[in-house]
């Protein structure tokens, strides 16, 4: 049996056959091969013996890819802004064309592995190999980079269509130095730049928007569902105007460069007002500016049938304290803000003390902190005591100081609403009395201890049925016969979920309620755990719990459990 030819060689065949080499100088190659011990098919385009296009062709045939010849092309830009340019160089690819769900990638060398996979995970998209040559990659590449006005063209777009939806409602603008102002306003295309980044980022319903500064060019990237993407990003000639313009818009200094700035400002977008909370922080090589997009029509957490009957029993108590707790950016605040709705009516007074008011809600009585005029969150609540309040909303308890006047104002007749910073229901017990609140303080005020996070669900658009295998209910620790008869679903990824497989998220709650028996735990000093086996005994479903359900109904994967929530 003859022995099996490696790929060098079969490609060697290939050009013999095509008359492209002859038979003496693969002789002479595999010669050299064995003296310098390097691959053949690098020897073979060292020694140029063949083209690089007969080449490209060769070792198509040979690997049953088709060639493409790049020169004859035009790729469209945003077809190359689907792989980053420093990606595509790092692994000799460009894309050349998309048709739905496929991804048609040029690659120098079509058998490595890691760069498909790298640009799967990238794109979600399904990659259709190609083969070029690496010259031709890499020139093309950089025309592609040159190319006059293709980010311009892009950009101009977005531009035309922000002026057409966008309208910026100014408050004070009579304040702000006039001269700066009217500077800002002349340079048309950095007002429409600054209104098309922020429409976009509402139409792709995303959370935070992030223009960060390097030393040769910008990044703008959204934050969708809680996972970051990258966009066509502005010219870094630009980024001063843009930046100014975000200023003026926000009623912040626009000559302060050296010192962190937060500001907000109001847009009108397709009819509805969306409110944005700007900041400003000096970096490297600018300022790198973060703009968090509130949108009022967010303010509706869903939850299940027992997780609500518990907290509007909660929220129905004449006095207490309701905790809720989680990361940042897990929806306390919204679960709070839609709380606070549920209780607007005129028969309360609703005060809340924020570090800065998020949500502006007709009807209640919002304090922003100052720290630096000495407004804090106990300063303000001693004085909110003093206003005959209801409903007392604290943004967050961070100190001793805001922990003890938040027990002592639910102790005394006041239902009294918070978040904290702590991973879950039974730790937030624990969080107050290593705050150095008195246990028996803590066991008469808590009615209620939340934790939160935000689930992403699947896209209704693309949601596909998906089999799970064996290691993933291993990772999870969880018996795979809990989903027997239940069909579990994946999103494949499309053009309405950026091809994420996922759109919009779901909020899940660990909701405790502080019954007599934990009381006495409390009393006791118990660790979380022992609170939380009690907790689940009287029926408190865990985040884990809570995640699970949301999978079996269909809303989200078990990724996302996986992400979320630990197994104790």
């Amino acid at each position: 049996m003859p022995p099996v030819k490696n790929f060098g060689e079969r490609i060697a065949d290939a050009l013999v056959e095509d008359g492209l080499l002859s038979t003496k100088q693969v002789e002479e190659l595999l010669e050299l091969q064995k003296k310098e011990g390097t691959r053949l098919l690098k020897l073979l385009s060292e020694k140029q013996f063949v083209k690089d296009v007969d080449m490209v062709v060769a070792m198509g045939r040979v690997l049953n890819v088709p060639p493409v010849n790049l020169q004859r092309i035009s790729i469209p830009m945003e077809v190359a802004n689907l792989v980053q340019k420093d990606t595509a160089e790092t692994h000799k690819v460009i894309p050349v064309a998309r048709l739905d769900n496929k991804l048609f990638l040029a690659m120098a060398d079509p058998l490595n592995v890691l760069a498909l996979d790298d640009i799967k995970r990238l794109t979600r998209l399904e990659v259709i190999p190609m083969i070029a040559a690496q010259k031709a990659i890499i020139d093309k590449l950089n025309n592609l980079e040159t190319k006059g006005g293709s980010l311009q063209e892009v950009v101009a777009e977005a531009e035309k269509e922000a002026e057409e939806d966008a309208e910026i409602i100014k408050d004070e603008i009579d304040s702000l130095d006039e001269n700066a102002a009217a500077a800002a306003s002349e340079e048309a295309p950095v007002i429409k730049l600054a209104n098309a980044i922020i429409v976009q980022a509402i139409k792709d319903r995303a959370s935070d928007i992030h223009l960060e500064p390097f030393e040769k060019s910008i990044k703008l990237r959204y934050r969708v569902d809680g996972a970051l993407t990258e966009n066509a990003p502005p010219p870094k000639s630009m980024y001063v105007g843009l930046s100014s313009r975000i200023k003026i818009m926000s009623n912040l200094d626009i000559a302060e460069r050296r010192l962190p700035q937060d500001g907000r400002m109001r847009m009108r977008v397709g009819g509805r007002d969306v409110d944005l909370r700007v900041s400003f922080l000096p970096t490297v090589h600018g300022e790198k500016a973060v703009l968090r997009v509130l949108d009022k029509s967010n303010l509706s957490a869903s939850m299940d049938k027992e997780t609500f009957r518990r907290m509007k029993a909660a929220v129905d108590t004449p006095h207490g304290l309701i905790l809720v707790t989680g990361p940042t950016g897990s929806g306390k605040t919204t679960t709070l803000y839609s709380c606070l709705n549920e209780l607007n009516n005129p028969d309360y007074n609703i005060i809340t003390v924020e570090d800065p008011v998020e949500f502006q809600i007709p009807g209640i009585n919002q304090v922003p902190v100052k720290k630096e005029i000495g407004l804090t969150f106990a300063s303000a609540l001693r004085s909110i005591l003093r206003q005959d309040p209801d409903i007392i909303m604290i943004g967050e308890i961070r100190d001793e100081e805001t922990a003890e006047i938040a027990v002592e104002a639910a102790l005394t007749g006041h239902q009294v609403l918070s978040t904290m910073h702590c991973n879950d229901a039974p730790g937030a017990i624990a969080r107050l009395d290593d705050m150095g609140i008195a246990p028996f303080l803590i066991s008469s005020s808590v009615i209620l201890s939340c934790a939160q996070r935000l689930m992403r669900r699947v896209c209704s658009v693309c949601k596909e049925p998906v089999t799970y295998p064996a290691k993933m209910f291993d990772d999870l620790q969880i018996d795979q016969s809990m989903f027997d008869g239940v069909q579990l679903y994946k999103g494949r990824g499309c053009d309405r979920c950026k091809n994420s497989g996922y759109s919009g998220r779901a909020a899940i709650i660990e909701a405790m309620e502080v019954s007599d028996e934990i009381r006495k735990l409390v009393i006791k000093r118990a660790s979380s755990m022992e609170v939380g086996k009690v907790a689940i005994s009287e029926g408190m479903k865990t985040l884990r719990m809570v995640a699970l359900d949301k999978v079996r109904e269909g809303i989200s994967t078990l990724e996302q459990v996986l992400v979320l929530t630990s197994s104790h």
